[in-house]
């Protein structure tokens, strides 16, 4: 393998796996709803404005993660429950419309409460590229592979081996009978929300000192995320995983060897293929309801 080529391997990997968190966001809401979450990208953003902004006003960078994590968690749920759960007897497309709005709402307010500049963020342990079989990767990076991994298994661990993980994901299959057996089903939603804008949150607060962060970097990561989600199959966790990294290496593949103007098509390019060819993604299985 020629040392070009595992270069952009490992660029597309690196942004494949940040995909992969925002696209597991947008999955563990539409089990829990049927809602896709067009703010999630916001949460993403406010992840790495916070860290940013709190890093400046002097607090020690793992305080300042955790309070920006805190937060963001914050609006997460107050989405939910400002917007979300008023209208829980409207349709499906009309709660869609609602997490747009409330993603320009969030822009906006970025704006007031930051600014429109972008803000660089140091690494984690520094600068110093590692070279790897001719190719090099810089040590944030190997945090974001890291992260993604630990986060992961976290998740599989809770979602089948804790009552609480088992009853999300009865609610995911079907909330009727979820309520009818005794389970919370508004907190489930609740909790979902909390659950994906943390995980916005560390996407944001791990990819900032690689790309930079600013009012509106979530919109892009948000689509490309999305675009995960769908590759794997909407409402599937681990087809998001691998969704990612499937957008991430062929968006950097055609950034290396076409040019890099059509870096940001192939996220689009990738969803039209798989709604043609496999609807259902290439990871999901076919349910007559979702069709």
């Amino acid at each position: 393998m020629s040392a070009e080529l595992l270069q952009f391997i490992f660029s597309g990997i690196t942004v494949g796996a940040i995909y992969a968190l925002v696209g597991l966001g947008f999955s563990i809401i539409y089990n829990a709803s049927q809602v896709i979450n067009f703010a999630q990208g916001e949460f993403v953003m406010i992840g790495g404005m916070a860290t940013v902004s709190l890093l400046a006003a002097g607090l020690p960078m793992p305080v300042a993660i955790v309070l920006a994590i805190l937060a963001t968690i914050v609006v997460g749920m107050a989405l939910e429950k400002l917007a979300i759960e008023p209208a829980r007897s409207a349709s499906i497309v009309t709660l869609i419309i609602i997490t747009i709005g409330a993603s320009i709402f969030l822009r906006g307010l970025a704006q007031i409460v930051w600014d429109r500049n972008f803000h660089p963020m140091s690494s984690f342990s520094g600068d110093k590229p590692i070279n790897i079989g001719g190719a090099s990767i810089v040590p944030q990076s190997l945090w974001v592979l890291g992260s993604t991994v630990v986060i992961v298994i976290a998740l599989w661990i809770f979602f089948h081996r804790t009552r609480f993980g088992k009853a999300i994901l009865a609610t995911s299959f079907n909330s009727d009978v979820a309520r009818l057996m005794g389970i919370n089903v508004r907190f489930v939603l609740l909790f979902s929300f909390a659950l994906a804008a943390m995980l916005g949150a560390i996407a944001g607060i791990l990819i900032t000192p690689i790309i930079l962060t600013s009012y509106q970097v979530g919109v892009l990561l948000g689509l490309k995320g999305f675009s995960a989600a769908i590759v794997g199959g909407l409402g599937n966790p681990m087809g998001a995983i691998a969704g990612g990294f499937v957008v991430g290496i062929a968006e950097s593949m055609t950034a290396g060897y076409i040019s890099s103007d059509y870096k940001d098509a192939v996220a689009f390019i990738i969803i039209l293929l798989v709604l043609f060819l496999r609807p259902q993604g290439l990871f999901g299985r076919k349910i007559s309801e979702r069709v």
